[in-house]
């Protein structure tokens, strides 16, 4: 994949840990829910800051807990909404839809467009993290590169992205569609509803939250990730039309 065809933009939906303070009495998250694994993805945003940074891309951040509102799920899908959200009434929860997830959205559908002007290819690369161990089962990887195996310029990218971090980086391990689907609901896979397969490619990276445990690992998996994915994808102007 050329460099000088594409542009990159980045993004973080699960960013964030924070309600909106005009929710927080109508809510009643408790902070130690808020600071878990199912409040926000603890790492994304460093994650995503680096991409951007090293790859000279636009930042979309998260700027609400999924718990108040999932910027990762399409707006018709039930679990866009929490267990605590579901509570609320309908128009308080379409109230949260306009107010968060459709604003996140349209910033970032309006980066994709500017990206695919002129005949360009645009890489969305949404930064994520999970937890080692999920309902008892142990997550024993470091990254995840989720995508469409049916789109063959997105497979394409992600097996020659795999290679490269193998080579420069045997120690790091990596595996694709894991530990979730491409294909699940999610921002990139809408949007590859919206964009032509030949246009738009759509990686969600996603990275063990155990690496976090040393800032030394952690440092150097970013890095590793920043400097991997420029190589596949070549030199990135500093700033991006």
């Amino acid at each position: 994949m050329r460099r000088a065809s594409t542009t990159v933009v980045v993004t973080a939906e699960h960013a964030s840990r924070a309600v909106p303070r005009a929710w927080r009495a109508r809510l009643k998250l408790a902070p130690r829910l808020l600071a878990s694994h199912r409040g926000f993805d603890r790492g994304a945003r460093a994650l995503a800051s680096t991409f951007a940074s090293r790859l000279g891309a636009p930042l979309v951040l998260g700027g609400v807990t999924r718990l108040v509102v999932d910027l990762n799920r399409s707006p018709q899908n039930p679990a866009v909404f929490s267990a605590v959200a579901r509570r609320l009434a309908p128009a308080e929860r379409r109230a949260l839809l306009a107010g968060w997830h459709a604003p996140h959205w349209e910033q970032v559908g309006g980066l994709v467009d500017a990206g695919l002007r002129g005949g360009r290819r645009v890489v969305h690369l949404a930064a994520h993290s999970f937890t080692p161990v999920l309902g008892g089962e142990r997550r024993d990887f470091d990254v995840g590169l989720l995508y469409d195996p049916s789109r063959a310029t997105e497979a394409a990218l992600v097996q020659a992205w795999v290679e490269a971090m193998a080579m420069s980086a045997p120690w790091l391990r990596v595996r694709m569609n894991a530990p979730y689907r491409g294909t699940s609901d999610g921002l990139t896979t809408a949007f590859r509803r919206r964009y032509p397969a030949a246009r738009y490619v759509g990686i969600e990276v996603e990275v063990n939250q155990a690496l976090l445990r040393s800032r030394t690992t952690w440092r150097r998996v970013r890095r590793t990730l920043a400097e991997t994915a420029l190589v596949v994808l070549g030199p990135t102007p500093r700033h991006q039309k």
